[in-house]
């Protein structure tokens, strides 16, 4: 690599509506907005800090099968349907503005997800400060609004929060359910007069028809997942895909990127690898690179649960 990325423990320092409480035995628990939830948790190989009790105050714990998405939740309290939840953007590096607050749905899924993945709010902090920034200094050559593109947008936090900061934003899912979610996180945000583009596609094929049409992103959101299909039965495995995916998203790049973040999760990766595939991705562009695990601080002993690895580049 030209330079030794920074290796970091990043950390989601400014939620209210979350909490990681305990967690220990292969579990955690945790609470999303007014509801508390138990899930598997490979990475919790320790012993729980809180008593049963605490435990038993789940509204639901989430019951695994052998297959690796596969389980159900078993409801030990009435749950609603969706419930709302909301963070308050908080734009980091160098804020210059106070952040949006961001209002979106929660909700049970046969995945054991709930709709929004906490650890990633520090991503969506570090752009909204990016972009912020870019927009309001036009003296570094930038005349238009950044442009971001969003890749496995799910939910759409991460769309949410650029949009807010200022940025267009393309936003590619290849699930329709995902889409039409984060479209209604839009409205219930007061985000609908933002330049959103939303996107029902294969990310792959999508970035190869951006690449002829000759369009160019400031920004890109990376957070794949290990396994997926596209609408048309596409094939996504991301040690076979992503190498790939770098390259088309390198052709889709302005001429003065700002950023790019790749976070990567239930892969057996180390984020130096995440990294170095960044770096050679961007090496033609004067930047800076960081790396490491997304964390989330225990309430209960103050212990760290590593989420996911990530790398990204941002322009000096």
């Amino acid at each position: 690599m030209h330079n030794s990325p920074t290796f970091i423990l990043l950390e989601a320092m400014h939620w209210q509506d979350y909490e990681l409480l305990d967690s220990g035995d292969g579990l955690k628990l945790e609470r999303f907005g007014k509801y508390i939830f138990a899930r598997p948790e490979s990475q919790a190989m320790w012993s729980r800090s809180l008593p049963q009790r605490d435990w038993d105050t789940a509204h639901a714990i989430f019951q695994p099968t052998a297959e690796e998405s596969g389980g159900h939740w078993d409801f030990k309290k009435r749950v609603d349907e969706k419930w709302e939840m909301k963070y308050d953007l908080t734009p980091s590096p160098s804020p210059l503005r106070r952040g949006a607050q961001l209002r979106f749905w929660a909700m049970t899924t046969p995945g054991r997800h709930l709709g929004v993945f906490p650890e990633v709010a520090a991503h969506w902090d570090f752009m909204a400060g990016l972009i912020q920034k870019a927009n309001l200094h036009p003296e570094h050559g930038r005349r238009e609004p950044v442009k971001v593109l969003n890749l496995f947008g799910y939910t759409g936090l991460a769309t949410l929060s650029a949009a807010a900061a200022g940025a267009q934003v393309t936003h590619v899912d290849a699930s329709k359910k995902s889409v039409n979610w984060a479209r209604e996180n839009q409205a219930l945000s007061g985000l609908n007069e933002k330049p959103i583009r939303w996107i029902v596609e294969d990310a792959v094929k999508y970035m190869q028809r951006e690449e002829k049409r000759g369009v160019r992103y400031d920004g890109i959101i990376l957070d794949p997942p290990k396994f997926g299909r596209g609408p048309k039965g596409e094939v996504w495995e991301v040690y076979k895909s992503l190498p790939h995916l770098f390259e088309v998203c390198r052709a889709c790049l302005s001429e003065n990127p700002l950023f790019v973040i790749a976070t990567l999760y239930a892969v057996r990766a180390s984020a130096i690898h995440v990294a170095q595939a960044l770096d050679e991705m961007m090496k033609k562009y004067k930047g800076q690179i960081d790396s490491g695990e997304l964390v989330t601080r225990e309430k209960s002993a103050n212990r760290l649960l590593s989420q996911a690895v990530y790398a990204r580049w941002w322009a000096e």
